[in-house]
């Protein structure tokens, strides 16, 4: 594995455009049509990743700030996140204010967010051991597993984690944190096989977090807690692995197929009786040959004193059509946008 990027956590300062800077990192050259800065030199160029400290506009009446264990960016640049609180489904303007929010008592705790080919948006609730499709105003379509039942077997999962929808409609439901499999089901959706069992070899899982299809069927399954990413044919045929990188949280696959991961470096998942706090806070930007491209951090904030910008038990990152970050965090409870902006190397 070669690195071709690297990041340096820098704290957050005030700055004159009201942003705060970050991380500064060498990048390859802008993909999905970023936009690129005005007389810009030749390749390389410094990109600054800085968060924007009032976005989203969250209004008060949501209740309070929860967990936001997943968020997507749909073909508008319209930002979507689920958070376990009074309102899950909050959807906010890349300028930060809230759009639409819809979902108040229909989960017991959801955990990601992904959008269909169709525009539907999908949800998994690992409470209620369901995977679910909604229209973008909160009508429920469709439902995967028996709700409030738990089980391994075509109909049941027992606490899903995440779903990849394949342009075609078919559904791969990362079933994780009480099974170890991922679940195929056809566009109609009916139950087409199963893989995976609890391990830590090819095609097995510690615990399936999150999971992604690239542009060639292609899928990715964050295997967190054993440190790595392995990649599947929709057969549930086993390609290859990425290992001793980073503890994979949350996957995001962009449109020129750039797989964004986030999470933190590799550690022992329980210790000493217990569950270590991550001891950093990791984007990495990796092509499909499983080189990394990109790697920058962030600082990890302390329980209740997170400043802007810092992440705590981070869990999903997304992407939008101009390089622009969004991540949830658990214990930060909240949702950040990181701006993206290219300038010339000095």
């Amino acid at each position: 594995m070669y690195v071709l990027g690297f990041g340096s956590t820098i704290r957050p300062f005030a700055a004159r455009s009201g942003l705060m800077l970050l991380v500064v990192a060498i990048v390859a050259p802008a993909t999905c049509g970023w936009a690129a800065a005005p007389n810009s030199p030749p390749q390389p160029t410094v990109v600054e990743y800085v968060v924007d400290p009032v976005w989203p506009q969250r209004p008060a009446e949501l209740g309070p700030r929860a967990a936001v264990p997943g968020v997507a960016v749909d073909k508008q640049d319209r930002v979507w996140c689920v958070e376990r609180g009074e309102v899950p489904v909050q959807v906010y303007s890349a300028e930060g204010p809230l759009i639409r929010s819809w979902g108040r008592g229909q989960f017991g705790a959801p955990h990601s967010l992904r959008f269909d080919s169709q525009g539907n948006v999908w949800i998994s609730d690992f409470k209620r051991h369901v995977v679910q499709k909604f229209t973008p105003d909160g009508d429920l379509l469709q439902t995967l597993g028996v709700p409030d039942q738990a089980g391994e077997d075509e109909t049941h999962f027992n606490m899903p984690t995440d779903m990849a929808i394949t342009p075609a409609g078919d559904v791969f439901v990362s079933d994780g944190y009480g099974n170890r499999r991922v679940v195929h089901f056809d566009a109609q959706g009916k139950f087409v096989k199963a893989w995976g069992e609890y391990g830590g070899g090819p095609g097995e899982f510690c615990l399936p977090h999150q999971i992604v299809v690239d542009s060639r069927g292609v899928l990715y399954v964050a295997d967190r807690n054993s440190g790595r990413i392995q990649l599947f044919d929709q057969g549930g045929k086993f390609l290859e692995q990425w290992t001793n990188l980073i503890m994979p949280w949350g996957l995001w696959i962009s449109c020129q197929d750039e797989l964004w991961v986030c999470g933190s470096s590799p550690q022992w998942w329980r210790k000493d009786g217990g569950y270590p706090p991550p001891k950093d806070q990791i984007f990495m930007r990796f092509s499909t040959d499983g080189k990394l491209r990109q790697l920058w951090t962030v600082p990890t904030g302390a329980d209740g004193q997170e400043q802007p910008g810092d992440c705590n038990w981070l869990h999903a990152v997304a992407l939008d059509s101009q390089g622009n970050l969004y991540a949830g965090d658990i214990n930060g409870k909240r949702l950040q946008k990181f701006v993206r902006t290219a300038t010339a190397k000095e």
